[in-house]
């Protein structure tokens, strides 16, 4: 059976979205993958787009949404960035809080660096998941 990945965060328009695209891409299929937040923004941050569009993962289609318990439930890891009490949490469920800076409101040049940081994370669980 294969792994299942939510990453959680506030507005599923940053952060969460980019962990997204670099699992899809990077797992090549091999992970379901799924985003939500906990208060769902209006689109996706356009600069996190532009980050991705950078090195050639395409997040423009995504759509910010909320997670619901049925895929909280499923996925085998749930990764939270920054969503604190309003996070999911079911016994059971292995949690990663992942601290990183919120690209909410800045330019490109600030996203590259959270990209970056979040490309190397989705990478150590990407390895975890797939030795499993």
């Amino acid at each position: 059976m294969k792994p299942s990945v939510l990453f959680a965060c506030v507005h599923n328009a940053g952060r969460s979205q980019m962990a997204a695209g670099f699992m899809r891409v990077l797992s090549d299929g091999a992970v379901d993958v799924f985003s939500g937040g906990s208060e769902p923004g209006d689109a996706v941050n356009p600069s996190a787009v532009a980050a991705m569009d950078e090195i050639g993962i395409d997040i423009s289609d995504a759509v910010p949404r909320p997670w619901t318990d049925d895929i909280v439930k499923q996925a085998d890891v749930v990764v939270t960035m920054g969503c604190g009490d309003a996070c999911p949490y079911f016994p059971g469920t292995r949690y990663e809080d992942w601290v990183i800076e919120d690209p909410h409101g800045q330019g490109v040049e600030s996203v590259r660096p959270i990209r970056d940081e979040i490309k190397g994370r989705v990478e150590g669980l990407l390895a975890e998941l797939v030795s499993a």
